[in-house]
């Protein structure tokens, strides 16, 4: 399987020469990677390689420290990528689709209609129900609230994953990747990139 660990640069778009057909995409930074460790079946119980990238100014004892992002990349047995060897941008040629890992935006707190997508109750005629959730439990038996319940509560920051996401362009000499569509995450977000079997 093939990776990378990139940075969030924006949207942009692109244009097809030949049918002007106009493609909105993000732009992320992919500098090369440092492979810290391989791990292997025999003494981890399975294959991978430790990418590291985006070094911090600080130098730490800890090699893992001194990175700003570290990610775990699954591997096959035969990849012959080995510790200390660079994994740039160039690697992703040939691969059309991919899977990419980033935290989402921060919201805050959210009441129900904009982090569950919840119809709003009427607003005229005595309604005194316009945004509020409804009903959310049972009465005597259970006597509480289901855990699960879609209720409000703080919206985004989490790790998101999307899934077949399209390589529009790479640019190995200047370390940049296109992607079709919006990427999660604000702007300089850091991003994980690997090859959609």
């Amino acid at each position: 399987m093939k990776g990378i660990l990139a940075r969030k640069i924006g949207m942009s778009r692109l244009i097809d020469p030949e049918t002007g057909r106009i493609t909105a995409v993000t732009v992320l930074e992919a500098p090369e990677a440092k492979v810290l460790q391989i791990k292997t079946t025999a003494k981890d119980g399975y294959d991978a390689a430790v990418l590291a990238s985006f070094e911090r100014n600080k130098t730490r004892k800890n090699a893992n420290k001194n990175y700003k992002f570290v990610q775990e990349l699954r591997l096959d047995a035969d990849a012959g990528i080995k510790a200390g060897e660079g994994v740039g941008v160039g690697s992703m040629e040939g691969v059309s689709r991919v899977k990419i890992t980033a935290t989402s935006k921060g919201k805050g707190f959210a009441g129900v209609i904009k982090r569950h997508n919840f119809s709003r109750g009427p607003e005229t005629h005595g309604s005194h129900h316009h945004r509020e959730p409804g009903s959310v439990g049972t009465c005597a038996k259970p006597a509480r609230i289901m855990k699960g319940k879609k209720m409000p509560g703080r919206l985004g920051g989490k790790q998101t994953t999307l899934r077949n996401v399209e390589v529009v362009q790479i640019d190995a000499a200047k370390n940049l990747i296109a992607l079709k569509g919006a990427v999660p995450g604000a702007k300089n977000s850091l991003v994980f990139i690997r090859e959609d079997a």
